[in-house]
């Protein structure tokens, strides 16, 4: 069974009052344990894409599964469900909370997933340790650098055991060396773990890591090429 399945997907929205066709009728299909990257120029929708199979974006139309779940009739609720449990995040902005110390901006996802607190500690230095943050636990993030604190994020996208981590542009802000020893980190968990990741990206780097590149442009699949080894 495939863990992502997008079926004539199409997103139009207004800019300026004109139609701007976001995605264009997308069909795809990625099973358990890929590495994949989505590439493509500003605008052809990678991003789009990211977010609807996410469910932090719907569709306009066409149909999307995730794990099973159908995307595409469910309530606001019930994709909320679906983030929580099944879906890691790792975002160009980092998106850490300021107030947190790295590990707990890891133990949040599992704070709301209910996970009693000497779990959450123990599971969160662990992840921590493989992502190599090992005594970096109490730091906030304004006392990271910018490859540390994206370390974080990838750690609290993996720590709960999602089925799927989708990275939007998550080496964008990085130089090439920690770019690469991030993107090393998420291929060992993908490889480790058998968790499906996604990238949207325009780095080469990333294209070059990724088992499988999906090229888009003007919201529609130009290219999708499966690589050996």
């Amino acid at each position: 069974m495939a863990m992502v399945q997008c079926t004539k997907v199409k997103k139009v929205y207004q800019q300026d009052g004109v139609a701007v066709k976001a995605l264009d009728g997308v069909t795809l299909s990625i099973k358990k344990g890929e590495f994949v990257a989505i590439a493509g120029p500003s605008g052809s929708g990678k991003t789009t894409l990211l977010n609807i199979i996410g469910g932090l974006d719907s569709a306009d139309s066409g149909r999307i599964v995730v794990d099973g779940n159908v995307l595409t009739t469910m309530r606001q609720s019930e994709l909320a469900h679906l983030r929580l449990h099944k879906v890691g995040f790792v975002f160009q902005a980092y998106n850490l909370i300021p107030v947190l110390s790295a590990q707990e901006n890891v133990e949040f996802v599992m704070l709301l997933q209910g996970v009693p607190p000497a779990e959450r500690r123990e599971r969160a230095r662990a992840i921590l340790d493989d992502v190599d943050l090992r005594g970096m636990y109490d730091r906030r993030p304004a006392e990271l650098s910018g490859g540390q604190q994206q370390r974080v994020a990838v750690a609290r996208s993996i720590v709960s055991d999602p089925s799927i981590v989708l990275a939007d542009e998550p080496t964008a802000n990085l130089d090439s060396k920690t770019g690469a020893s991030l993107l090393k980190i998420m291929e060992e968990m993908n490889k480790k773990k058998q968790v499906t990741f996604i990238f949207s990206t325009h780095d080469k780097m990333v294209m070059d890591y990724a088992r499988r590149l999906i090229q888009l442009k003007d919201g529609r699949i130009a290219e999708d090429k499966v690589r050996k080894g």
